[in-house]
Protein backbone atom coordinates (compact mmCIF):
# COMPACT_ATOMS: atom_id res chain seq x y z
CA UNK A 1 0.00 0.00 0.00
CA UNK A 2 1.29 3.41 -0.92
CA UNK A 3 1.06 5.98 2.30
CA UNK A 4 1.57 9.61 2.49
CA UNK A 5 2.69 10.32 5.53
CA UNK A 6 1.71 14.49 6.01
CA UNK A 7 5.08 16.33 7.05
CA UNK A 8 3.68 19.89 6.87
CA UNK A 9 3.90 20.39 11.02
CA UNK A 10 7.58 19.66 10.61
CA UNK A 11 7.48 23.10 8.38
CA UNK A 12 5.08 25.21 10.54
CA UNK A 13 5.92 24.56 14.19
CA UNK A 14 8.44 23.45 16.86
CA UNK A 15 5.88 22.04 19.21
CA UNK A 16 5.16 18.40 19.97
CA UNK A 17 3.25 17.71 16.74
CA UNK A 18 6.52 18.33 15.11
CA UNK A 19 7.97 15.92 17.22
CA UNK A 20 5.46 13.53 16.88
CA UNK A 21 5.80 13.26 13.04
CA UNK A 22 9.57 12.86 13.50
CA UNK A 23 9.24 10.14 15.54
CA UNK A 24 6.63 8.25 14.15
CA UNK A 25 8.37 8.30 11.21
CA UNK A 26 11.49 6.69 12.79
CA UNK A 27 9.34 4.35 13.89
CA UNK A 28 7.42 3.66 10.50
CA UNK A 29 10.80 3.33 8.86
CA UNK A 30 11.54 0.52 11.39
CA UNK A 31 8.27 -1.31 11.53
CA UNK A 32 7.66 -0.85 7.90
CA UNK A 33 7.93 -4.09 5.74
CA UNK A 34 8.90 -2.98 2.25
CA UNK A 35 6.85 -5.26 0.87
CA UNK A 36 3.58 -4.12 2.14
CA UNK A 37 3.99 -0.46 2.70
CA UNK A 38 5.59 2.04 0.57
CA UNK A 39 5.85 5.27 2.65
CA UNK A 40 6.48 8.84 1.70
CA UNK A 41 6.55 11.82 3.45
CA UNK A 42 4.53 14.13 1.70
CA UNK A 43 4.41 18.31 2.45
CA UNK A 44 5.00 21.41 0.97
CA UNK A 45 8.94 21.57 2.48
CA UNK A 46 9.09 25.19 2.89
CA UNK A 47 9.27 26.10 6.50
CA UNK A 48 7.70 29.34 7.97
CA UNK A 49 9.48 29.88 10.97
CA UNK A 50 11.65 33.03 10.49
CA UNK A 51 9.81 34.70 8.37
CA UNK A 52 7.92 38.18 9.93
CA UNK A 53 4.11 39.50 8.42
CA UNK A 54 3.06 39.79 5.58
CA UNK A 55 5.14 37.27 4.51
CA UNK A 56 4.27 35.00 7.03
CA UNK A 57 0.61 35.10 6.32
CA UNK A 58 1.44 34.61 2.68
CA UNK A 59 3.45 31.50 3.45
CA UNK A 60 0.24 30.20 5.68
CA UNK A 61 -1.78 31.19 2.79
CA UNK A 62 -0.63 29.02 0.01
CA UNK A 63 0.46 26.05 2.31
CA UNK A 64 -3.84 26.22 3.66
CA UNK A 65 -5.45 27.08 0.57
CA UNK A 66 -2.94 27.12 -3.05
CA UNK A 67 -0.85 24.18 -1.81
CA UNK A 68 -3.93 22.26 -0.21
CA UNK A 69 -7.05 22.91 -2.51
CA UNK A 70 -4.83 22.62 -5.99
CA UNK A 71 -1.02 21.19 -5.77
CA UNK A 72 -1.49 18.17 -2.92
CA UNK A 73 -4.40 16.48 -4.18
CA UNK A 74 -3.04 16.49 -7.90
CA UNK A 75 0.17 14.89 -5.76
CA UNK A 76 -1.84 12.39 -4.56
CA UNK A 77 -4.02 10.96 -7.74
CA UNK A 78 -0.27 11.32 -9.92
CA UNK A 79 1.86 9.14 -7.50
CA UNK A 80 -0.64 6.34 -7.05
CA UNK A 81 -1.26 7.28 -3.15
CA UNK A 82 -3.68 4.63 -1.53
CA UNK A 83 -3.87 6.29 2.09
CA UNK A 84 -3.05 10.08 2.95
CA UNK A 85 -2.28 9.96 7.05
CA UNK A 86 -2.62 13.64 8.13
CA UNK A 87 -0.61 13.54 11.30
CA UNK A 88 -1.80 17.04 12.39
CA UNK A 89 -4.71 19.42 11.70
CA UNK A 90 -5.61 17.82 7.85
CA UNK A 91 -5.42 20.35 5.18
CA UNK A 92 -6.68 18.54 2.52
CA UNK A 93 -10.41 16.96 1.51
CA UNK A 94 -8.53 13.30 -0.06
CA UNK A 95 -9.15 12.42 -3.67
CA UNK A 96 -11.75 10.01 -4.22
CA UNK A 97 -10.73 6.52 -4.14
CA UNK A 98 -7.96 8.04 -1.34
CA UNK A 99 -8.08 6.47 2.04
CA UNK A 100 -7.88 9.33 4.83
CA UNK A 101 -6.47 9.01 8.54
CA UNK A 102 -6.43 11.58 10.39
CA UNK A 103 -4.67 12.34 13.95
CA UNK A 104 -6.20 14.44 16.47
CA UNK A 105 -3.55 15.90 18.87
CA UNK A 106 -6.54 17.62 20.90
CA UNK A 107 -8.99 19.52 20.50
CA UNK A 108 -8.56 22.98 23.14
CA UNK A 109 -9.92 25.39 21.06
CA UNK A 110 -13.18 23.94 22.29
CA UNK A 111 -12.48 24.51 26.21
CA UNK A 112 -9.89 27.66 25.85
CA UNK A 113 -11.08 29.42 22.89
CA UNK A 114 -9.60 32.68 24.29
CA UNK A 115 -6.15 31.04 23.77
CA UNK A 116 -6.42 31.40 19.86
CA UNK A 117 -6.48 33.38 17.41
CA UNK A 118 -10.08 33.62 15.05
CA UNK A 119 -7.96 32.63 12.04
CA UNK A 120 -6.72 29.56 14.07
CA UNK A 121 -10.29 28.94 15.78
CA UNK A 122 -12.18 29.27 12.01
CA UNK A 123 -9.10 26.67 10.63
CA UNK A 124 -9.70 24.53 13.62
CA UNK A 125 -12.93 23.99 13.29
CA UNK A 126 -12.44 23.00 9.44
CA UNK A 127 -9.78 21.08 10.16
CA UNK A 128 -12.38 18.88 12.74
CA UNK A 129 -14.80 18.59 10.38
CA UNK A 130 -12.30 17.19 8.18
CA UNK A 131 -11.23 14.72 10.41
CA UNK A 132 -15.40 13.52 11.01
CA UNK A 133 -14.92 12.73 7.18
CA UNK A 134 -11.87 10.55 7.34
CA UNK A 135 -11.97 6.93 7.59
CA UNK A 136 -10.20 6.84 10.83
CA UNK A 137 -8.86 9.02 13.43
CA UNK A 138 -6.45 8.12 15.48
CA UNK A 139 -6.20 10.03 19.02
CA UNK A 140 -2.97 10.10 21.16
CA UNK A 141 -4.56 9.63 24.27
CA UNK A 142 -7.81 8.01 25.87
CA UNK A 143 -8.39 11.41 26.98
CA UNK A 144 -8.44 13.52 23.74
CA UNK A 145 -10.44 10.53 22.24
CA UNK A 146 -13.23 10.72 24.64
CA UNK A 147 -13.31 14.79 23.93
CA UNK A 148 -14.30 14.11 20.67
CA UNK A 149 -16.67 11.63 21.69
CA UNK A 150 -18.52 14.25 24.51
CA UNK A 151 -17.69 17.56 22.96
CA UNK A 152 -17.45 16.98 19.42
CA UNK A 153 -20.32 14.40 18.73
CA UNK A 154 -17.33 12.15 17.06
CA UNK A 155 -18.67 8.27 17.11
CA UNK A 156 -16.29 6.14 18.79
CA UNK A 157 -15.59 3.37 16.54
CA UNK A 158 -13.87 5.75 14.23
CA UNK A 159 -11.36 6.32 16.79
CA UNK A 160 -8.19 4.23 17.48
CA UNK A 161 -6.26 5.50 20.67
CA UNK A 162 -2.32 5.30 19.77
CA UNK A 163 -0.17 6.93 22.44
CA UNK A 164 2.44 8.97 21.81
CA UNK A 165 5.97 7.68 22.14
CA UNK A 166 9.07 9.25 23.10
CA UNK A 167 12.36 10.02 21.02
CA UNK A 168 14.59 10.55 24.60
CA UNK A 169 15.28 7.36 26.75
CA UNK A 170 18.30 5.90 28.99
CA UNK A 171 20.62 5.66 26.00
CA UNK A 172 20.21 9.06 24.67
CA UNK A 173 23.29 11.42 24.61
CA UNK A 174 23.79 14.46 26.17
CA UNK A 175 25.50 17.41 25.47
CA UNK A 176 26.67 19.81 28.68
CA UNK A 177 24.78 23.16 28.89
CA UNK A 178 26.76 26.20 29.40
CA UNK A 179 24.63 28.93 31.54
CA UNK A 180 27.39 30.13 33.85
CA UNK A 181 24.20 30.87 36.33
CA UNK A 182 22.56 27.81 36.45
CA UNK A 183 23.12 26.30 39.95
CA UNK A 184 23.62 22.77 40.77
CA UNK A 185 20.68 22.31 41.63
CA UNK A 186 17.44 23.36 39.90
CA UNK A 187 13.69 22.67 39.45
CA UNK A 188 12.81 21.98 35.43
CA UNK A 189 9.92 23.18 32.95
CA UNK A 190 9.73 22.34 29.11
CA UNK A 191 7.27 23.28 26.82
CA UNK A 192 5.57 26.02 24.94
CA UNK A 193 5.42 29.27 27.09
CA UNK A 194 1.78 29.88 26.18
CA UNK A 195 -0.88 30.47 28.64
CA UNK A 196 -1.84 27.07 28.79
CA UNK A 197 1.38 26.06 30.11
CA UNK A 198 0.53 28.01 33.55
CA UNK A 199 3.96 29.24 34.40
CA UNK A 200 2.10 32.11 36.16
CA UNK A 201 0.99 29.10 38.68
CA UNK A 202 5.16 28.52 39.27
CA UNK A 203 5.11 32.44 39.85
CA UNK A 204 2.77 32.33 42.29
CA UNK A 205 4.89 29.32 44.34
CA UNK A 206 7.74 30.74 43.94
CA UNK A 207 6.22 34.23 45.56
CA UNK A 208 4.65 32.03 48.71
CA UNK A 209 7.79 30.22 49.04
CA UNK A 210 9.44 33.82 49.48
CA UNK A 211 7.11 35.40 51.55
CA UNK A 212 7.35 31.80 53.87
CA UNK A 213 11.22 31.65 53.61
CA UNK A 214 11.01 28.56 51.69
CA UNK A 215 14.19 28.87 49.59
CA UNK A 216 13.63 26.76 46.32
CA UNK A 217 15.71 25.80 43.76
CA UNK A 218 16.41 28.00 40.51
CA UNK A 219 14.00 26.90 37.93
CA UNK A 220 15.37 26.57 34.31
CA UNK A 221 12.57 27.01 31.35
CA UNK A 222 13.02 25.57 28.23
CA UNK A 223 10.76 27.12 25.70
CA UNK A 224 10.85 30.04 23.44
CA UNK A 225 9.74 32.68 25.31
CA UNK A 226 5.92 33.85 24.73
CA UNK A 227 5.24 37.36 24.01
CA UNK A 228 1.86 37.66 26.59
CA UNK A 229 4.34 36.56 29.23
CA UNK A 230 5.74 39.80 29.36
CA UNK A 231 2.69 41.46 30.70
CA UNK A 232 3.03 38.90 34.04
CA UNK A 233 5.42 41.36 34.74
CA UNK A 234 9.43 40.74 35.50
CA UNK A 235 10.22 36.44 36.48
CA UNK A 236 12.06 35.62 39.37
CA UNK A 237 15.48 35.99 40.03
CA UNK A 238 15.94 32.56 40.38
CA UNK A 239 14.43 31.93 36.95
CA UNK A 240 16.47 31.19 33.67
CA UNK A 241 14.76 31.52 30.17
CA UNK A 242 17.12 29.15 27.94
CA UNK A 243 14.78 29.07 24.92
CA UNK A 244 15.29 26.79 22.67
CA UNK A 245 17.59 23.69 23.47
CA UNK A 246 18.95 20.74 21.69
CA UNK A 247 17.63 17.83 22.22
CA UNK A 248 20.97 16.41 23.83
CA UNK A 249 21.10 19.63 26.20
CA UNK A 250 17.55 18.68 26.92
CA UNK A 251 18.64 15.44 28.23
CA UNK A 252 21.36 16.86 30.17
CA UNK A 253 19.00 18.89 31.99
CA UNK A 254 16.74 16.33 32.81
CA UNK A 255 19.29 14.11 34.22
CA UNK A 256 19.88 17.04 36.53
CA UNK A 257 17.05 18.48 37.78
CA UNK A 258 15.43 17.94 41.10
CA UNK A 259 12.25 17.44 39.15
CA UNK A 260 10.20 18.58 36.27
CA UNK A 261 7.23 21.15 36.93
CA UNK A 262 4.64 20.83 34.73
CA UNK A 263 1.45 22.77 35.55
CA UNK A 264 -0.19 22.56 32.03
CA UNK A 265 -3.76 23.21 32.35
CA UNK A 266 -4.46 21.09 29.13
CA UNK A 267 -2.43 18.35 27.32
CA UNK A 268 -3.59 15.82 24.58
CA UNK A 269 -0.33 13.84 25.73
CA UNK A 270 2.34 15.92 27.34
CA UNK A 271 5.77 14.81 25.99
CA UNK A 272 7.99 16.44 28.53
CA UNK A 273 5.76 14.13 31.54
CA UNK A 274 7.39 10.92 29.06
CA UNK A 275 10.58 11.95 28.46
CA UNK A 276 11.15 13.12 31.71
CA UNK A 277 10.38 9.64 33.65
CA UNK A 278 12.61 7.72 30.80
CA UNK A 279 15.31 9.88 31.94
CA UNK A 280 15.30 9.58 35.59
CA UNK A 281 13.70 12.90 36.31
CA UNK A 282 10.50 12.80 39.12
CA UNK A 283 7.43 14.41 37.84
CA UNK A 284 5.25 16.78 39.57
CA UNK A 285 1.99 17.54 37.35
CA UNK A 286 -1.56 18.38 37.18
CA UNK A 287 -3.97 16.02 38.15
CA UNK A 288 -5.54 17.38 34.39
CA UNK A 289 -6.60 15.98 31.31
CA UNK A 290 -4.31 13.45 29.72
CA UNK A 291 -1.40 14.03 32.54
CA UNK A 292 -2.73 11.60 34.72
CA UNK A 293 -3.30 9.22 32.16
CA UNK A 294 0.13 9.67 30.95
CA UNK A 295 2.19 9.68 34.26
CA UNK A 296 0.36 7.18 35.82
CA UNK A 297 1.43 6.32 39.09
CA UNK A 298 4.95 7.72 38.81
CA UNK A 299 4.25 11.53 39.58
CA UNK A 300 3.15 13.79 42.23
CA UNK A 301 -0.29 15.04 40.95
CA UNK A 302 -1.12 18.32 43.44
CA UNK A 303 -4.10 20.76 42.70
CA UNK A 304 -3.66 24.03 40.63
CA UNK A 305 -3.28 25.85 44.27
CA UNK A 306 0.24 27.49 44.73
CA UNK A 307 0.39 25.79 47.79
CA UNK A 308 -0.15 22.51 46.99
CA UNK A 309 2.39 22.92 43.92
CA UNK A 310 4.69 24.22 47.10
CA UNK A 311 3.95 20.93 49.44
CA UNK A 312 4.92 18.50 46.85
CA UNK A 313 7.99 20.54 45.70
CA UNK A 314 9.25 20.25 49.23
CA UNK A 315 8.19 16.56 49.71
CA UNK A 316 10.95 16.47 46.42
CA UNK A 317 13.53 17.71 48.54
CA UNK A 318 13.01 16.63 51.61
CA UNK A 319 12.17 12.96 51.30
CA UNK A 320 14.85 11.40 49.20
CA UNK A 321 13.26 7.86 49.66
CA UNK A 322 10.48 9.36 47.55
CA UNK A 323 12.19 10.76 45.33
CA UNK A 324 14.20 7.38 44.40
CA UNK A 325 10.68 5.58 43.81
CA UNK A 326 9.05 8.13 41.79
CA UNK A 327 12.38 7.75 39.59
CA UNK A 328 11.76 3.91 39.44
CA UNK A 329 8.58 4.12 38.83
CA UNK A 330 8.90 6.74 36.56
CA UNK A 331 11.07 4.63 34.36
CA UNK A 332 8.90 1.66 34.26
CA UNK A 333 5.58 4.18 32.72
CA UNK A 334 7.36 6.12 30.60
CA UNK A 335 9.37 2.52 29.32
CA UNK A 336 6.19 1.94 27.40
CA UNK A 337 5.89 5.01 25.27
CA UNK A 338 8.19 4.25 22.50
CA UNK A 339 7.78 5.51 18.31
CA UNK A 340 8.13 1.88 17.29
CA UNK A 341 4.94 1.06 19.61
CA UNK A 342 3.04 3.78 18.39
CA UNK A 343 4.00 2.55 14.75
CA UNK A 344 3.09 -0.78 14.99
CA UNK A 345 -0.34 0.63 16.26
CA UNK A 346 -0.40 3.37 13.60
CA UNK A 347 0.31 0.96 10.84
CA UNK A 348 -2.71 -1.50 12.40
CA UNK A 349 -4.56 1.43 11.20
CA UNK A 350 -3.60 1.96 8.39
CA UNK A 351 -4.47 -2.65 7.52
CA UNK A 352 -8.13 -1.79 8.87
CA UNK A 353 -8.45 1.37 7.00
CA UNK A 354 -6.92 -0.68 3.67
CA UNK A 355 -9.08 -3.71 3.93
CA UNK A 356 -12.27 -1.63 4.20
Amino acid sequence: MRVAVDTNPLYTTRAGVARYVRGLLDGLRAEGNAADWDLHPFAWEVENFGFRQPMRAWRTFYREFLWAGWVAPRRLRSHGVQLLHSTGAPLLDTPRGVRHVVTVHDIGFFKFPERFRPWHRRMAVRSLERARRADRVICISQFTADELVHRAGFSRDQLRVVHNGCTLGPDSPETPLVHPALPEDFFLFVGSLEPGKNLSLMRAMYDLAARNGVNLPHLAIVGARFEGLAKEGPPPVTWHYLGHRTDAELVWLYRRAKALLFPSIYEGFGLPVAEAMNLGCPVICSPVSSLPEVAGDAALLPSHQPADYLQAAHRILQEPGLRQELIRRGRLQGARFTWRTCARATLEVYQDVGNR
